[in-house]
């Protein structure tokens, strides 16, 4: 008697159970689903090896544009990070990507292999344009380029505006040969200017210092940001002239419309309290303004085809 009252007890609290598990199920189940954004995504891109960083300073910008854009079925922004200019280029010509913003030489680059048009320069860094500063140490037996002959000088990487084209052009436009060489130990011939890339400024700072190379080419932004005690160390051998710092690309088939919206939405953007402050995130950019895109480039081609075709 005791056991059959026992499994009745057992089997009313079994199904109390089920029940129970069955209303938070259905309660569950009814709630309203978060509704996704509505419209297309505007996506914005740029070449990067570190992804996270990249998106981090990048996405306030896809994100306010993307706001200021509804009136395009604009709905979200997004950020896309490729490894390298030919997958930036891919993209903006397929308009899987919106805009790209990069300086002179890469944005020239892609617009070669894409049709993306230059419309707007960048004051990234809170400045509208710089150059490359060409050194060495104080200390040593080198005053002026030609004395660079039959030594080796570091870049920074061959997709680089300050860090390769400029001076690379400039060496060339000296009547220098400049040769690129696999690393700094390699021998330099009397009537060449060894060059080898460090991938990185910093590196470039140190194989100066350290004399793993005779000399280096760095952007002025970088430069002046080395310690006064060292720089006093240095010796200047040259400045490049000066190119936009940075260039706003958008794809090749993006409506005209659309196009002048986005300039007006940009040049606006330091004007506004919630503009300045995703300028400020946005690589500390103070603002964007009109230039000649098309002379810019051309200068570019111009430098490109020294250095490539000589």
């Amino acid at each position: 008697m005791f056991q059959k009252l026992f499994k009745n007890l057992m089997l009313l609290g079994l199904l109390a159970t089920i029940a129970s598990c069955d209303s938070q199920s259905t309660q569950i189940s009814s709630a309203e689903p978060t509704a996704p954004p509505t419209g297309k995504a505007l996506v914005i891109a740029d070449v990067s090896n570190n992804p996270a960083k990249k998106i981090k300073r990048y996405q306030p910008m896809a994100d306010y544009l993307a706001k200021n854009l509804s009136n395009f079925d604009i709905g979200i922004g997004e950020v896309k990070v490729a490894g390298d200019l030919e997958t930036i280029a891919s993209w903006l010509k397929s308009g899987e990507v919106d805009i790209y913003f990069d300086s002179p030489y890469p944005a020239m680059r892609v617009s070669q292999l894409s049709g993306a048009q230059a419309i707007l320069r960048r004051w990234k860094d809170r400045t509208p344009d710089y150059y490359t500063i060409i050194f060495t140490m104080g200390d040593r037996d080198i005053n002026s380029l030609e004395d660079l002959k039959g030594k080796t000088i570091s870049f920074d990487e061959p997709n680089s505006t300050s860090g390769y084209m400029l001076p690379a052009a400039y060496l060339i436009e000296a009547g220098l040969n400049p040769v690129e060489k696999n690393s700094a130990a390699d021998t330099v011939g009397d009537n060449e200017v060894g060059y080898v890339f460090s991938d990185d400024d910093e590196n470039t700072i140190q194989w100066v210092i350290s004399g793993k190379v005779a000399a280096g080419a760095l952007d002025i932004g970088t430069f002046e940001e080395i310690p006064p005690q060292s720089r006093a160390a240095m010796k200047v051998l040259a400045e490049t002239e000066k190119v936009a710092r940075h260039i706003v690309m958008v794809r090749p088939d993006m409506d005209p419309e659309m196009v002048a919206a986005l300039k007006t939405i940009l040049l606006e953007m330091d004007k506004t309290p919630e503009g300045k402050e995703v300028l400020d995130i946005f690589e500390d950019t103070a603002k964007f303004d009109e230039f000649p895109p098309e002379a810019s480039f051309q200068r570019m081609r111009e430098l490109y085809e020294k250095v490539e075709n000589r």
